[in-house]
């Protein structure tokens, strides 16, 4: 089957995830897709002149939402993130006022961009080089009551700004809607953990997919999961660092748990031998963070 491109237009862009999304294209189980992807401030930003005084009502459009046949609430929607490619020549970095780790410092300038030239497979930063390394910042499904803007992380994955939804990576959504109703965009040519000033590199992408859905999975996904190489990584999003932590390992438990045969004390004990906590993002609505469990400690929960 030919990979069909899912392109962002005024009928192909959201700005929210809500429980009644209507698609705007309808995959197969196991179809390969390429997503377009606009920059997360919508191509308003071209040149160091280009500031932007205050965060955009409308931020981070996300491509889609895409239905995936079959997909019904309970079950889980894999995502396998083959390629993020940027296609423009530059990106851009911002400060914006009352957004940022730093947001109230006295020392910091708001607004303020960088645009950062995309030279091979580096982008610049004054004369330094920075290797691209494309990330996809918002990534969801439909939640399952409220709505969330695409500014915001949740259990329905949103603005993540996880440095591991890239090339190689597979990412795993709770459906909470028939179809999942999938949407990506906001991504990075180069991002930090932290995403610390607010913005990566902010810059438009292709990005090849595959969608399957997994029926009956045999384990309840509260939150989304990705998978690297080496690492299962939990990913959970709060209003601090400690619930979001909380939230991480209290999934990284249930994996555990599953996988083990433990109790959840046992399985809470071994997880502070063998798991990692990592910060994906600090400036957004709700912080985001992941625990990162080696694949030598647990195999597929799927």
């Amino acid at each position: 089957m030919a990979r069909q491109t899912v392109a962002y237009d005024a009928d192909g862009l959201i700005y929210e995830f809500t429980p009644t999304l209507e698609p705007v294209y309808t995959a197969e189980s196991g179809e390969s897709l390429t997503v377009e992807t606009i920059d997360s401030i919508g191509g308003a930003v071209q040149e160091d002149s280009d500031v932007v005084d205050e965060v955009p009502d409308e931020v981070n459009g996300a491509t889609g939402p895409i239905a995936v046949e079959g997909a019904e609430p309970g079950d889980v929607l894999k995502v396998e993130i083959e390629d993020v490619r940027v296609t423009e020549d530059r990106g851009r970095v911002l400060t914006i006022p009352g957004f940022g780790l730093l947001q109230e410092s006295d020392e910091i300038e708001e607004p303020k961009t960088r645009v950062t030239p995309v030279e091979g497979d580096m982008i610049r930063f004054d004369d330094i080089d920075v290797p691209i390394q494309p990330c996809i910042g918002t990534i969801g499904v439909a939640p399952t009551e409220e709505s969330y803007t695409t500014l915001v992380p949740h259990d329905h994955g949103g603005n993540l700004d996880t440095t591991d939804m890239t090339g190689g990576t597979t990412a795993y959504f709770p459906v909470f809607q028939e179809g999942a109703l999938l949407a990506m965009g906001d991504s990075k040519a180069a991002m930090a953990d932290g995403e610390m000033c607010g913005t990566g590199a902010e810059i438009s992408t292709d990005i090849d997919i595959t969608v399957t859905v997994l029926s009956n999975p045999g384990f309840e996904l509260s939150r989304p999961v990705v998978e690297t190489a080496d690492l299962w990584k939990t990913i959970a999003s709060a209003e601090t660092l400690e619930s979001a932590c909380q939230l991480a390992n209290e999934d990284a438990i249930a994996l555990l748990a599953n996988e083990h045969g433990f109790d959840e004390t046992d399985a809470h004990l071994f997880s502070s031998l063998v798991g990692g906590l990592e910060i994906s993002q600090v400036v957004d609505p709700l912080v985001t963070v992941r625990n990162a469990i080696p694949k030598e400690y647990l195999s597929s929960p799927f």
